[in-house]
């Protein structure tokens, strides 16, 4: 019985030896888990009853190669595409449609704009529309939109102006000397003695083109303000005319907006300027274009369907000067993709040449209830498997999943240190466990020599 026992400690030594030495093999092998060799002892049945005070092991056996699922390093590579996990969770990868699980981001593009491993197995996430909202549910093939971003119209434009209360009146009308009121300085774009001051904001046609407009203020009277607007110089219905688009803005004591007014006279059929809850709304914009004789004539594009809006909830009217303090519109020119960065929970943003960034897709993360019961396929990859459950998959950062870090991969979570020291103890199991043998070899040797 001896021999069996030793036989089997060498047996077990050698199979801490392999752990050990595949744990070292692979210290630089991205996302890589370490295992561990566990035993157990060994008893020879026995049919009586009661408790044998005398039974002697039959040796050790291996119990289980376990995988220690602790945290890697996570270091930066610089590669947009290389993703490293913080905390639980696996990458979901299709293999010809059969799902495998891996803790190495390094992804690539293929040829197809498809997220894909050095092998080709496309990295799973959810998708986005064409607005940036991202899909949850079925899990699909993470491609890269390289499509130019569709231009947009704008149709909204918030600014925040303070108008300086304390500006010098230039009033629409005044006393000729008789007691008559008369006109006084028409407004002028080129006159800037005809208002007090201007403000130019970019806006976008449906076709991307880029246009100027240009809205003019003048004080005309205690807390009230007239207000020109022009579009590339022109009339924004009638290209062919400079008369600009007119509105007035009354203040309360306090300088907010007590009311607004805007001239709806005169326009074209199929055009209109109002206003409704503090915000100018200028619908049947003709986007202009002057051609080679010197003529402002329709560039073929359409302003926004619903009309480009003006919002004023931010404008007042205090004694310092007069500026704009913000301004935004969500008109934008037709964009090429220039970058693609990810963020924490796994969203891939796009960002084109004309400053817009979409979302165009998002990582998927899988969690197992038993990580101990996944199957090792090699390429630093799992499947599941009954003992491991089936996957919880959803979005990074959602419950007990971990985050994406991009521009970084997960190391090894091999302690080169301890393995090392592993080396050392099986090496010393190995020689003790020869030594029984050999021990018992000796005996038998006497045995047979006396006999």
């Amino acid at each position: 019985m001896s021999f069996n026992i030793g036989l089997s400690g060498l047996y077990a030594a050698n199979k801490q030896l392999d752990v050990t030495g595949n744990n070292i093999a692979n210290v630089n092998t991205n996302g890589f888990k370490s295992s561990r060799a566990e035993f157990a002892d060994v008893y020879a049945g026995s049919n009586r009853l009661g408790v044998g005070k005398n039974q002697v092991g039959n040796g050790v056996r291996l119990a289980a190669v376990s995988q220690q699922f602790t945290q890697g390093d996570v270091n930066t590579t610089g590669n947009v595409l290389d993703m490293g996990i913080q905390g639980q969770g696996f990458f979901v990868l299709s293999d010809n449609g059969s799902r495998v699980y891996t803790r190495a981001g390094a992804f690539q593009a293929s040829k197809d704009n498809f997220v894909v491993t050095s092998d080709g197995l496309r990295l799973q996430g959810y998708a986005a529309d064409s607005t940036g909202k991202i899909q949850k549910g079925v899990l699909t093939d993470l491609q890269i939109d390289t499509s130019s971003l569709q231009p947009k119209a704008t149709s909204l434009i918030d600014q925040g102006i303070n108008l300086n209360s304390s500006a010098a009146d230039i009033p629409l009308e005044v006393d000729d000397g008789t007691g008559a009121m008369v006109p006084n300085l028409p407004f002028d774009p080129s006159d800037q003695t005809t208002y007090t001051k201007s403000f130019p904001t970019k806006v976008y046609d449906s076709q991307g083109n880029e246009h100027t407009m240009e809205q003019f203020y003048r004080k005309t009277g205690t807390n009230e303000w007239t207000m020109y607007t022009l579009v590339d110089g022109r009339n924004p219905f009638s290209p062919s005319s400079t008369a600009p688009l007119t509105g007035t803005i009354s203040f309360n004591s306090d300088g907010s907006v007590k009311s607004m007014t805007a001239d709806n006279t005169g326009h074209p059929a199929g055009s209109s300027f109002t206003v409704t809850n503090n915000t100018f709304t200028m619908t049947g914009w003709v986007p202009a274009v002057e051609d080679s004789a010197g003529n402002w004539i329709s560039n073929g594009a359409v302003g926004n369907a619903d009309g480009m809006r003006l919002a004023m909830n931010s404008t007042t009217s205090y004694n310092t000067e007069t500026a704009r303090m913000s301004q935004s519109q969500d008109g934008y020119a037709t964009g090429i993709l220039s970058s693609l960065s990810i963020d924490s929970t796994g969203v891939l943003f796009a960002s084109f040449s004309n400053q817009q960034s979409r979302a165009i897709g998002q990582v998927a993360l899988a969690s197992f209830a038993n990580e101990q019961g996944l199957q090792q396929i090699g390429g630093t990859r799992w499947t599941e498997t009954y003992t491991s459950g089936i996957p919880g998959i959803d979005a990074p950062k959602t419950g007990t999943l971990g985050s994406v870090e991009s521009n970084a991969l997960e190391g090894s979570n091999v302690n080169l240190t301890q393995e090392l020291v592993e080396l050392i103890k099986a090496q010393s199991n190995y020689q003790a466990n020869a030594k029984t043998i050999s021990t018992e070899s000796t005996i038998m040797q006497t045995v047979i020599q006396m006999a």
